[in-house]
């Protein structure tokens, strides 16, 4: 398997200057064959810390480009729109790829079982209790989403783009929780969750009290059939960097 001939890697960012190295230097140390010329697409929604900036400083160990962005939903799906390869790799910018596996053993999920959606679990080691007790259950929730409506974060959302575009990518028009409807729309039969974990920041816990996000949570699960509460501004992206 090369890698490079099967997934593009999609990541939208905004002012993370900071923490996108953290990412990126996990992705190339991923022990997949061919990783090294595995396209990445950094979608940019005109940051202004010098973070396209950071990304071009890569391409010297990686075949990463940096492409206009917008919320998360406008640059998944223009770096979706750009990849030739049959899987698709959606990551956030603040997390981390701890696991030098993770990517080659997902798809290799993928392919063996036919899959159309496959996520993994999220950690958060550098966190506070609560932190790490409110990802255990996000955990618990996309496990025990396989017995319904499957649920994946974009933090680690790898897709087949076969399927991705029939399903019409990322809803452009919700205000948050897009990674939460897509993968909804996906069958539980064709719905992975790979061995391991990614490690993201206690950022959101920081911008967000654990209540809030919590809460918000808790209302988008029982608001998954209730289209047009996605469509309101929940305030969510207000709180990012």
């Amino acid at each position: 398997m090369n890698i490079a001939n099967e997934l593009t890697t999609i990541i939208p960012a905004k002012n993370e200057a900071r923490l996108i190295p953290y990412l990126l230097t996990s992705l190339m140390l991923q022990d997949a064959p061919g990783i090294s010329r595995m396209k990445v697409y950094v979608a940019d929604a005109q940051s202004t810390d010098g973070t396209p900036e950071v990304v071009h400083g890569y391409s010297e160990w990686m075949n990463v480009e940096v492409i206009p962005g917008g919320r998360p939903s406008h640059g998944r799906n223009a770096g979706a729109r750009l990849a030739s390869t049959p899987y698709l790799l959606f990551l956030d910018a603040d997390m981390r790829l701890t696991d030098v596996t993770l990517i080659r053993r997902a798809v290799a999920l993928m392919k063996s079982r036919q899959l159309h959606c496959v996520t993994t679990n999220i950690a958060c080691p550098e966190g506070k209790f609560w932190d790490r007790t409110l990802y255990r259950g996000n955990n618990l929730m996309q496990h025990f989403s396989r017995l319904g409506r499957p649920f994946s974060t974009g933090m680690f959302m790898l897709f087949d783009k076969r399927r991705f575009d029939q399903l019409g990518g990322f809803h452009e028009q919700v205000h948050f929780a897009e990674d939460f409807l897509l993968s909804q729309k996906v069958s539980p039969r064709r719905f992975g969750i790979v061995k391991g974990s990614i490690a993201t920041t206690d950022r959101r816990f920081r911008l967000m009290s654990h209540g809030k996000l919590a809460g918000l949570f808790l209302k988008t699960a029982l608001n998954s059939w209730n289209h047009s509460y996605f469509l309101r501004d929940h305030k969510y992206w207000q709180t990012e960097a």
